[in-house]
């Protein structure tokens, strides 16, 4: 069973030695971060479009301009794996917002009160991206077969995406809710933005509180894809944390700024399956294959870019048809899409 663990690869990624005050620096960074964003919305109200789209923005030039932080700490390749893995987390996270939408739907939490259950989602995310990261890589030094098992199951969850776009289901609510359910009881009435409350005198779970397991639970499923998909362009630890880090804290005010957006961002789905497919061929392949680092980051960005242009289009188009047909025929239109397949 020797030829199963690891030998030396072909793999060419960065290797760089990370002193232990950098991971320090990084971590109190993220709860810096964490903690101004806390104190920022400490008021209980619902973001505006455009307190969200700066939020977002600033979020956005942090994560990106980590990687020069990278680039001056560690030569080599390191910053554009890291701009790699970030693009992708990134990507794959609009579906996590969402799936977010959905979830608050579901319990009618009110827009005020979401932003403090995202804060935690967030917090708890970590931590298990954390895990699954430390996880992920000590497996694959060990065991360089896992590289074909990771990268077979994006491509077959990337083809599961183009296939079964509109599914519209939360991933593991009921089995999250019944789980919470066996703990302690779940109460149909908000307690303002408390997580708990009392019934008949004994402490039960709010729907707030509802949402956040469920929250919790749709993370650890898409983890289960995006971890082995950033660990397709980055094997060090580092890299594939901060860039999962700093992605990750800048999903809340993404999520006010896109949960409405879905519909006008039709075929960033398309792109998300691509480049899940991409990232699964990427690592299956890399064991004897090492695609350039800054190829795969231009790969990624391109279907980004094409995704979007696409929408755009399209809804440029809808809008067009709308005015000049009635709207019963743009829906007939919509339900047909671009290649004739229902939507």
């Amino acid at each position: 069973m020797s030829f199963l663990l690891a030998t030396e690869a072909r793999e060419s990624f960065a290797e760089i030695d990370v002193p232990l005050w950098a991971w320090g620096a990084l971590i109190a960074t993220i709860v810096s971060m964490l903690a101004v964003d806390l104190v920022a919305h400490r008021a209980q109200h619902a973001p505006t479009p455009r307190r969200a789209l700066i939020e977002s923005s600033i979020w956005i030039a942090m994560g990106l301009s980590f990687a020069g932080v990278i680039a001056l700490a560690f030569n080599g390749q390191a910053p554009g794996e890291y701009l790699a893995g970030y693009l992708i987390e990134k990507s794959l996270s609009v579906d996590n917002v969402f799936v977010w939408a959905v979830i608050f739907g579901t319990f009618a939490i009110p827009l005020r009160y979401q932003h403090r259950v995202l804060f935690w989602g967030v917090f708890g995310a970590l931590i298990l991206r954390a895990i699954f990261i430390g996880a992920g890589v000590s497996l694959i030094a060990r065991f360089w077969w896992l590289l074909v098992v990771f990268g077979v199951f994006l491509i077959l969850t990337g083809v599961k995406v183009l296939r079964h776009r509109e599914n519209e289901g939360t991933p593991g609510h009921d089995r999250a809710v019944r789980a919470l359910g066996r703990v302690m009881p779940v109460s149909p009435e908000l307690n303002g933005h408390h997580f708990f409350t009392k019934v008949d005198g004994k402490r039960a779970a709010t729907p707030l509180l509802a949402a956040l397991v469920v929250v919790e639970f749709t993370d650890v499923i898409f983890a289960v894809d995006s971890v082995p998909a950033v660990l397709a362009v980055s094997r060090e630890p580092f890299i594939v944390f901060a860039s999962n880090a700093f992605a990750i804290l800048g999903l809340r005010a993404a999520y006010f700024l896109l949960a409405g957006w879905r519909e006008r961002l039709h075929y960033i789905g398309h792109a998300l399956g691509l480049i899940l497919i991409f990232v699964g061929a990427k690592m299956t392949v890399s064991r004897w294959w090492h695609m350039p680092t800054n190829l795969s980051l231009a790969v990624i960005v391109a279907l980004l870019v094409l995704a979007i242009v696409a929408s755009r289009r399209r809804e440029r188009r809808l809008a067009a048809l709308s005015a000049a047909v009635p709207s019963e025929a743009v829906e007939v239109a919509d339900v047909a899409g671009d290649d004739g397949v229902a939507h």
